[in-house]
């Protein structure tokens, strides 16, 4: 019951009204869109995931934002071939403020993440935990740069436990022709394990209408505690 719950309650956010002018890549940016994305990953050489998604907004008053994600994996993590629905993600944002500093326009944003699990972690999809995770984060413009440094942290309040606080820097630059770059490095530093799992990724994508666009992703994970070797994506956006 709990998933067909879940997945109609993503569904009913996939309708909107006003077409942004910020970069959707931006999850603070203010815009009704949903992006259906497809990424693969190399997870160490012997096994891989890939990942199908829907990664959308909504902008329910102009200073309170909806983000929702819904995954769905398939991997061969445990040694056969799995499938099924790994997580929903519900992120409220408020914008308490925004302003000028200097030659940059800022908002500033607070806000909390819910992430429920379907239950599939016996086939390698998902954590097997739902958690709660309190972020904070700037939005920073300069022409036709923007710079979004989040903080966010992770805890469960069902299933095995998750403690983990994440730092993510974002920069996206608008290119000519309406295409666009994105740097989305993150570095989470994970108390329950000791360990750093960070990634990046970098994206170059092209709208071709006010509505429509596409990009390309390259991702990347780093040092050691890497959660994977490296990947690639593609994705389809549409903005309302």
């Amino acid at each position: 019951m709990k998933k067909y719950f879940l997945s109609n309650l993503i569904l009913a956010f996939l309708s909107g009204a006003a077409i942004g002018q910020e970069n959707a890549s931006n999850p603070l940016a203010a815009v009704n869109n949903t992006d259906v994305r497809l990424q693969y990953f190399d997870l160490d050489g012997s096994s891989e995931r890939y990942d199908l998604w829907a990664d959308g907004a909504y902008m329910l008053t102009p200073k309170l934002k909806l983000k929702y994600e819904l995954h769905y994996w398939d991997t061969d993590v445990i040694g056969t071939r799995e499938s099924g629905l790994e997580t929903l993600h519900v992120k409220p944002i408020y914008f308490p403020t925004a302003g000028e500093w200097g030659s940059w326009k800022y908002k500033l944003a607070v806000g909390a993440e819910w992430i429920v699990g379907f239950g599939n972690e016996d086939e390698g999809i998902g954590t097997g935990s739902d958690q709660i995770a309190p972020l904070a984060g700037l939005a920073l413009v300069k022409g036709n740069t923007v710079l979004v440094p989040l903080l966010q942290h992770f805890v469960e309040y069902n299933g095995p436990d998750v403690n983990q606080t994440s730092v993510r820097l974002i920069a996206i630059q608008s290119l000519p022709n309406d295409f666009w770059g994105k740097l989305d490095a993150k570095i989470p530093f994970d108390w329950e394990n000791d360990v750093i799992p960070a990634s990046a990724e970098l994206q170059l994508g092209k709208m071709f209408s006010p509505s429509f666009g596409t990009y390309v992703d390259g991702l990347f994970g780093i040092g050691t505690d890497r959660p994977y070797d490296w990947g690639v994506g593609i994705g389809l956006r549409f903005n309302y």
